[in-house]
């Protein structure tokens, strides 16, 4: 069984669902309507991209930035499957401060609060991975989640990683 870690940050993936959902309406709209054929054709393709975008916006809105499942940290940062990363090898959770990496925004200027987790060092295996630069980096043993597209990121919630990954490397010893 997953455990969620950490979630996404829904906030901005709901809001994007909104536009999504009133095209779509709109278009469903105009195809009850008695209008021309080639009106409900366009109609009709703008409804099944509305309903796509809107699958894919909540597939994203589901998906965890952190989660746990059968002794691994899994980081989803990326498309496709995540990084399952054995719980021995994931060390602690902290904050850091980084580059916000939204879109049109001067990357020097927008910072963001991000979420940082330490690897062993003597894991080498471990020390780098390609990820998605939007969402992060993983480069020297420190995997760095951008906290622009997380849940909101304070000391409570490392405390509350920090308190999951203790439990879960205990429960993983027994």
């Amino acid at each position: 069984m997953t455990e969620v870690w950490l979630h996404s940050n829904r906030r901005v993936l709901l809001l994007a669902m909104v536009p999504a959902a009133l095209l779509g309406g709109t278009a469903a709209v105009m195809l009850v309507l008695d209008m021309p054929t080639v009106t409900r054709v366009v109609a009709g393709v703008v409804l099944a991209m509305s309903c796509l975008l809107l699958a894919g916006l909540g597939q994203r809105v589901l998906r965890p930035r952190i989660a746990y499942r059968d002794g691994f940290v899994c980081f989803y940062l990326k498309i496709g499957s995540p990084f399952e990363v054995p719980i021995n090898i994931v060390e602690a959770f902290f904050l850091g401060q980084g580059p916000a990496h939204l879109p049109g925004a001067n990357h020097d200027a927008a910072k963001t609060v991000n979420l940082v987790a330490r690897l062993s060092q003597r894991e080498a295996d471990w020390a780098q991975r390609d990820v998605k630069e939007a969402l992060g980096s993983w480069a020297d043993g420190y995997v760095t989640i951008r906290g622009t597209w997380c849940e909101p990121l304070t000391t409570e919630v490392v405390h509350r990683l920090n308190r999951c990954l203790s439990e879960a490397s205990s429960d993983k010893m027994k």
